[in-house]
């Protein structure tokens, strides 16, 4: 009779011992092989919880003691209490492990190399969660700065992150402009606080912490607005700082102005152009491949080691051949104009330069809107123009950083008013920017150039104009 009870009793010590088995099993995939602590997501057969936290970025020892403060800094703008935050951190164990030791247990890490089970393998630029998920997000280290896609990265914390919720970021950027391209990235997010703080290193002593929280509803302008723009207060700021404009008319303006390149303070040598979208270069009038943008822009204009997409526009069919197997290089075979209509282009030798323009085989080249040019005007070509403004508006944006030489023979008086007018201005950061006026002539002494009708006085009063609305525009040659 004693028989039976203890059979019974084995086979509930067997089911018993079974079932530790199998959780034991479950709780090994979930930490070892999904890389997940056991209280997310899949713990074991329970469903994950309300709150997860997140950290991106890579980090160091001192990270820690800083996210131990920043819980706290969240926590007195938070309507809840940092332990119910759910955080994301994009970072290495540090300062995970620093947010559960203050109690924000439900915290996970996500960097390329997992680390187990306080941080998942993956990478910041497609984050393995849903939309709104987090409550707060940290992402510490200057990674964004780093990084190669700081724009995805970015779209990919905003995605993540719940309305209301809380991102903070540290950041190398140290000045005015940096920072606000920084900001622009996080456009669903709205600007809470920032401060300096202690670096990690001798390499990087100081570290700028921002605070972000993203809005529940992203406003849109209004559409009265579109073609309306104002230049920003620290734009302006980089204007003053310019090189001074060449107020005298120069005698001799083919030397002056180009002594006058030495002293261009070019906008990468005044900020960090990081934390920008695109990097664009438009060469409007850019004539042959070698003109400027191989003898200048490639080789002259600081980068700081971006990439560049490169528009050239030249009206100029001389020109077109040796553009179709240039790489990296977009050729507008058509003239930059204030419409969309057929123009006449004619070719001009200046005064005194005739045997060296013919050496070149090409003069500079003029367009006339068809009705007011001459049918007895040699070597001139009907030629397609197009809205320069429209074009440009269609093509970048205010989160794209874009250079612009503009060489068009006098259609500056025309394409620059056109520019302000549609708001188009506002998506250029730097000008380099010939104006034509009739200059002194090399051949004739105390004759001017019948070639253009404007005077240097009106040359200087555009720049002026362009200055006083915070553009940053040099003279060029």
């Amino acid at each position: 009779m004693e028989s039976k009870p203890s059979l019974l009793r084995n086979i509930l010590v067997r089911l018993f011992v079974f079932g530790v088995l199998i959780i034991a099993v479950r709780f090994a995939y979930v930490v070892t092989i999904r890389g997940e602590s056991c209280d997310l997501r899949s713990f074991c057969f329970f469903s994950s919880p309300e709150n997860l936290n997140l950290v991106i970025g890579v980090q160091n020892r001192r990270s820690s003691a800083i996210i131990s403060n920043d819980a706290a800094l969240i926590a007195s703008s938070a309507t809840c209490s940092i332990p119910g935050l759910p955080t994301l951190v994009l970072a290495s164990t540090f300062p995970v492990f620093a947010l559960k030791e203050i109690g924000v247990s439900d915290s996970i890490g996500i960097h390329k190399k997992g680390s187990k089970p306080l941080v998942i393998s993956g990478q910041a630029i497609r984050i393995p969660f849903d939309d709104n998920t987090f409550d707060f997000i940290f992402s510490g280290g200057g990674a964004l700065d780093k990084s190669e896609k700081p724009t995805k990265i970015a779209a990919e914390v905003a995605r993540t992150l719940k309305p209301e919720g809380f991102l903070i970021v540290h950041t190398l950027s140290k000045d005015t402009y940096s920072f606000n391209s920084f900001i622009d990235l996080f456009n669903s997010c709205k600007f809470m606080r920032s401060r300096q703080i202690e670096g990690f290193d001798s390499s990087t002593p100081h570290v700028r912490e921002i605070v972000l929280k993203k809005e529940s509803e992203i406003s849109l302008p209004h559409s009265n607005s579109v073609n309306k723009c104002s230049v920003p207060g620290y734009k302006q700021q980089l204007v003053r700082n310019a090189e001074p404009l060449i107020t005298k008319e120069p005698l001799k303006p083919w030397i002056t102005l180009k002594k006058n390149a030495k002293n261009i303070k070019y906008l990468p040598s005044m900020v960090d152009i990081s934390f920008k979208q695109r990097y664009v270069y438009v060469d409007v009038g850019a004539r042959s491949y070698g003109s400027s943008i191989v003898s200048w822009f490639k080789k002259q204009y600081p980068k700081q080691n971006k990439t560049f997409e490169i528009y050239a526009i030249e009206a100029d069919r001389a020109f077109h051949e040796e553009y179709r197997y240039k790489k990296g290089v977009t050729l507008l075979p058509y003239a930059a104009w204030v419409r969309n209509e057929t123009l006449f282009f004619e070719v001009n030798q200046d005064p005194g330069r005739e045997v060296e323009e013919k050496e070149k085989g090409r003069g500079m080249g003029r367009i006339k809107p068809v009705q007011s040019s001459g049918s007895s005007v040699s070597d001139g070509d009907k030629i397609q123009g197009f809205d320069f403004a429209n074009w440009l508006k269609s093509t970048v944006s205010e989160k794209d950083f874009v250079v612009m030489k503009m060489d068009v023979e006098g259609t500056e008086f025309d394409l620059i008013p056109r520019l302000f007018k549609t708001g188009a201005i506002c998506l250029i950061d730097e000008i380099f920017l010939e104006c034509h006026y009739n200059r002194w002539q090399k051949c004739c002494a105390g004759e001017r150039s019948p070639k253009y009708p404007k005077t240097y006085g009106q040359c200087l009063e555009l720049f002026t104009s362009l200055r006083k609305s915070g553009v940053l525009v040099h003279q060029w040659w």
